[in-house]
C-alpha cells in the first residue's frame, strides 16, 4: 500500500502525503489498532517516503548528518507524520514543552528472529527460548538497543510500553511473525534497567491489562509489577573446575547434605529497616556458615520473581527473573559462584506446576487461555487459587523445559527441586468426584504432565553433566527416580515424605507411648530402597501452626533438646540423603516467620549451641565415613541389628559401605532412661570407636557413654557371633565405627 500509493502520487506531481498512507491505515496507526505496523510505518518500500507516528508531537523531521526534511501531518490522523525520506535517517521530534528529541526509527530496521528460530518456536522445540524471546540488549544492523519478543498468538495487536513512550500502546506496536504467534520489535537506544510491559489487544480488539514479560530477565521491586531489561552473561564465572567435577558430587554413592534456605529470612539487617541480606552479602555470610556446618549443598526457596512475599516464591510470575528483592541477576550469579568456590552446590526450588491469577501475569495472556487450560476442571488449583499450565500445548511445554535449562545455563545452578510433583501427575489432585476430567483412558493420571516431567529431566540430564533433579512427590507414583527410557519419570532423587511424616509422628510422642508406635520408625525400611531418596525436614514442617522441630519434641527444655539431638542422630544414620531447613540446626523454639530472621539469640543457651555443634559433626562423619552414604540407595548398605526391643525402645543397625570401608553401627535409646549393660550384637569382632554420642558434653549433654570405645566379646546376640555391653544415655544416638589396623 505505501509503495504503490506513493509512486502514483509522485508520478502525478501531487502532494503525496495522503497517498503514501491512506486514511484508514493512518487512523489505525493513531488508534494503535494496526495489526502489521511495519507495513505502514518507517520508510516506504521504494525508500522515497517515511511514515512516523508520535502522539503529542508538535513537529517531526527526518535528519541525517547532512540534511533534514520536515514531515507533514497526515490529514486523517494528526499524530501521524509523512514526508520524503533521507538515506540513513534519524527522527527528530519537537515536543510542545519538552524541547527536541532525536532517535533512530525502530520501523526502519528489519526483523531479528530468523527462519530457524521461527520454525523451532512454532514446533515447540526451541530449548533456548530465552535467547530469542524476552527483552535482550543486542546490536542489530550496527545499532545497539533492545529486542523485544513475546508469544501472543491470538492477539490482534501487541505493543511494548514503558516510560520511553509514555506507556502509550499506540507508539511502539510490534511486528507479527506469521504462524509462530510471536511479536517482535527492536527499539534502538534502550538498554539495561529499562522498565516495560506489553500492551495487548485480545480477540475482538479487547484491551487487556498490561502484562509483564513471560520471558523477562528482571522485574521491578514489588508491589510494582513491570519487567526490567537485564543483560545476561555479565558475571565472569570462576567455577569451571567445580562444574567439571560435580557429576561425582551428585552420584547416588556420594554424600549429599542440603541446607534449605529462605533468603529473605535467614538474617536481617536491623539497622537498615530490618531488610534481608542481599545476594552479595549472602555470598559471604550464608555461604561461609553453610560451609562451616559441613553441608554439601544450599537449596534456596524459589528465587523466580513473585508478587506476594507470603507465597515464599511458590506463586511465581517471572519464571526467568531472579527476584530483585535481594539484588540483580548478575549478583545472584555471583552468589552461586561464591558457593561453588567454597565447595557448596546450589539447588533452587522450581515451580512449574501452577501460577497465580494476578492480572499482569500469564493468565489469559493474549485474551485467551494460552498458558493454562480453558476448563477450570483442568486449569485451576482449588487449594491455592492458582492456574495450571497446559502441558499438552507444545509451546507451553517448551516454555517450561527451556526455563529449567535457563537456570542451569545462565546461573550455573547445580539442580532443581521440583515443587508439588503430585499435583501435576494426577488430574484429580485435591478434587472431588465431578470436579476433574479423566484422561483419554478414563484414568486419573495426567499423561501430558508426565511427558513434561520426563522431557524436562531428559533435557537437564542430557545437556548439563552432573546436574540433579529432585522431586517433591508425595504419593506412590511408580518409578519417580527410574530412567525415562525405563518408563520412569527420570528424576535423580525423590523427597521421602513418608519417612518424614512417620518419623515426626513417632518423635512427637511422649516416650512412654512410643512402644505403641514402633512401626512408624521401622516401616520406612520396607520401601527405603525403592527410589533414590532424600530425607527432608523442610520449611513445610515448621509453618502453619506446626511449630518448630524443637517445639514438636515432648517434655521440658532438656527433654526437647535430647529428643531433637537423638532425632538428628537417627536421621543422619538412616539411609538417604539429608535436608534440613534453616533454623532447625539451632533447635530454634519458634515456628519459622518469613517476615523476620532466625532466632540467633538461642545460641546464648549452651543447649542450642550443642544442637548446632551436633549437626556440624554429623555432617562431618556423614562425609568422612563411606558406610554412611555409599549405599544410601541400596539395601546392601543397611542391616537391622536390633529392632524388637519394644519395651526399651532401643534400636540398632549396621551401615555398610564397600569391602574396604569401615562399618558403622548406630544405636538409639529413645526413652528418657539410661540403660547400662545393654548387650548389642556387632557384625565384626574387635574394637569399635564411639565416634559420636549425642549426650556428649560437646553437645550440651551429660557425657554418659562408653569411654570412647568398646571391645566386642565372643557372646552371640541378635544373630551376630559377637556383642558388647553398652551404656546407652537417655534420649540418645550413639555411633560406633569399626577400627581397622
Amino acid at each position: 500500500m505505501k509503495q504503490m500509493a506513493a509512486e502514483e502520487g509522485r508520478m502525478a506531481g501531487e502532494d503525496t502525503t495522503p497517498l503514501v498512507l491512506d486514511a484508514a491505515e493512518a487512523w489505525q496507526l493513531a488508534q494503535g489498532l494496526h495489526r502489521d505496523p511495519f507495513a505502514a510505518l518507517g520508510p516506504t518500500d521504494d525508500g522515497h517516503h517515511v511514515v512516523v507516528h508520535r502522539p503529542g508531537a508538535d513537529r517531526v523531521w527526518v535528519v541525517n548528518d547532512t540534511d533534514e526534511v520536515e514531515l507533514s501531518r497526515h490529514p486523517a490522523a494528526r499524530d501521524v507524520f509523512v514526508g520524503p525520506s533521507l538515506p540513513f535517517y534519524r527522527v527528530r521530534v519537537l515536543w510542545p514543552e519538552a524541547g527536541t528529541e532525536e532517535y533512530e526509527d525502530p520501523y526502519r530496521f528489519g526483523p531479528v528472529l530468523g527462519e530457524i528460530d521461527e520454525y523451532l518456536i512454532g514446533e515447540g522445540t526451541h530449548r533456548r527460548l530465552w535467547q530469542v524471546l524476552g527483552a535482550r540488549v543486542i546490536t542489530h544492523e550496527e545499532t545497539t538497543g533492545v529486542h523485544f519478543a513475546v508469544w501472543a498468538p491470538n492477539a490482534e495487536r501487541v505493543s511494548v510500553v514503558g516510560d520511553f513512550n509514555g506507556w502509550n500502546g499506540a507508539v511502539h506496536p510490534m511486528r507479527p511473525r506469521g504462524a509462530t504467534g510471536v511479536w517482535e520489535v527492536f527499539l534502538p537506544g534502550l538498554g539495561e534497567g529499562c522498565v516495560y510491559k506489553y500492551d495487548i489487544l485480545g480477540p475482538g480488539g479487547r484491551q487487556l491489562p498490561l502484562k509483564a514479560d513471560p520471558v523477562g530477565f528482571g522485574s521491578e521491586h514489588p508491589p510494582r509489577t513491570g519487567s526490567v531489561v537485564r543483560e545476561l552473561g555479565r558475571h565472569a564465572w570462576q567455577d569451571a573446575d567445580w562444574l567439571e567435577n560435580r557429576a561425582d558430587i551428585h552420584a547416588v554413592d556420594a554424600p549429599m547434605s542440603i541446607y534449605e534456605v529462605h533468603l529473605g529470612s535467614w538474617r536481617r539487617v536491623a539497622e537498615e529497616g530490618n531488610r534481608p541480606l542481599s545476594y552479595l552479602e549472602a555470598a559471604t555470610r550464608l555461604v561461609d556458615y553453610v560451609a562451616d556446618l559441613g553441608f554439601t549443598h544450599l537449596e534456596v526457596l524459589p528465587v523466580s520473581e513473585h508478587p506476594f512475599d507470603g507465597s515464599w516464591g511458590y506463586q511465581p510470575i517471572g519464571l526467568y527473573a531472579p527476584t530483585i528483592r535481594y539484588g540483580t541477576p548478575a549478583e545472584f550469579a555471583a552468589f552461586v559462584d561464591a558457593a561453588h568456590a567454597k565447595g557448596i552446590g546450589v539447588l533452587a526450588d522450581w515451580v512449574p506446576g501452577h501460577f497465580p491469577t494476578d492480572q499482569h501475569g500469564l493468565g489469559r495472556f493474549d485474551g485467551t487461555p494460552l498458558y493454562e487450560h480453558a476448563d477450570p476442571r483442568e486449569g485451576f488449583h482449588p487449594d491455592w487459587n492458582t492456574l495450571i499450565f497446559n502441558y499438552g500445548r507444545p509451546e507451553v511445554l517448551n516454555y517450561l523445559v527451556s526455563n529449567a535449562l535457563y537456570w542451569l545455563d545462565e546461573y550455573h545452578l547445580d539442580g532443581l527441586r521440583v515443587d508439588a510433583v503430585a499435583s501435576m501427575l494426577y488430574r484429580d489432585y485435591s478434587r472431588q468426584p465431578g470436579e476433574w476430567i479423566p484422561n483419554k483412558d478414563g484414568g486419573r493420571e495426567n499423561y501430558e504432565a508426565v511427558k513434561f516431567v520426563q522431557e524436562a529431566n531428559v533435557a537437564v540430564y542430557g545437556e548439563h553433566d552432573g546436574a540433579v533433579m529432585i522431586a517433591e512427590e508425595s504419593t506412590t507414583f511408580p518409578g519417580v527416580t527410574r530412567r525415562v527410557d525405563e518408563q520412569g519419570l527420570g528424576f535423580g532423587y525423590k523427597w521421602n515424605l513418608g519417612w518424614m511424616n512417620d518419623s515426626l509422628t513417632y518423635f512427637g510422642k511422649d516416650p512412654v507411648h512410643r512402644k505403641h508406635h514402633q512401626d512408624e520408625l521401622t516401616f520406612g525400611l520396607t520401601y527405603a530402597f525403592t527410589e533414590n531418596f532424600v530425607l527432608p525436614i523442610s520449611h513445610d514442617e515448621v509453618v502453619h501452626g506446626k511449630g518448630s522441630m524443637y517445639g514438636r519434641m515432648p517434655g521440658n527444655h532438656a527433654d526437647k533438646l535430647g529428643n531433637l539431638k537423638s532425632f538428628y542422630g537417627y536421621m543422619w544414620g538412616y539411609p538417604g540423603k539429608k535436608l534440613l531447613f534453616m533454623g532447625q540446626e539451632l533447635g530454634q523454639p519458634a515456628e519459622w516467620n518469613h517476615d523476620g530472621e532466625l532466632d540467633w539469640g538461642v545460641l546464648h543457651d549452651p543447649g542450642h549451641v550443642g544442637v548446632q555443634s551436633l549437626v556440624r559433626d554429623l555432617n562431618r562423619l556423614y562425609r568422612e565415613l563411606p558406610a554412611l552414604h555409599r549405599h544410601d540407595t541400596h539395601g546392601r548398605g543397611f542391616q537391622w541389628l536390633l529392632v524388637d526391643a519394644v519395651e526399651e525402645q532401643v534400636f540398632a543397625w549396621l551401615r555398610r559401605g564397600d569391602e574396604d570401608d569401615q562399618h558403622v553401627v548406630v544405636v538409639l535409646n529413645l526413652t528418657p532412661v539410661e540403660r547400662t549393660g545393654f548387650r548389642i550384637g556387632f557384625p565384626v569382632a574387635g574394637r569399635w570407636t564411639e565416634a559420636l554420642n549425642t549426650d556428649s558434653r560437646f553437645y550440651g549433654g551429660a557425657d554418659r557413654g562408653n569411654g570412647g570405645a568398646i571391645e566386642t566379646e565372643p557372646v552371640p546376640a541378635q544373630n551376630e557371633a559377637q556383642s558388647a555391653m553398652l551404656t546407652l544415655p537417655p534420649l540418645s544416638a550413639v555411633y560406633f565405627v569399626e577400627e581397622r589396623s
